[in-house]
């Protein structure tokens, strides 16, 4: 059973800029920009950061991590 992750809400662009840095995705940042995504309230720009992040992912320039 998975703990629930506790965050305080940060701004996709804070965001996507942290996980570039860090080179990894942690749970709590793919649960943040789930809840994003379910929103349907984000910007185009937010919406280019955010498939960046999956391209980074699925060309292995990123890594997702628990």
């Amino acid at each position: 059973m998975y703990a629930k992750a506790h965050w305080h809400p940060i701004s996709i662009e804070s965001l996507t800029g942290q996980i570039m840095v860090s080179g990894q995705m942690t749970r709590t940042d793919r649960y943040q920009i789930r809840s994003a995504l379910l929103t349907d309230s984000l910007s185009e720009s937010e919406q280019i950061l955010i498939n960046r992040l999956l391209y980074g992912i699925r060309h292995g320039l990123l890594r997702v991590v628990d």
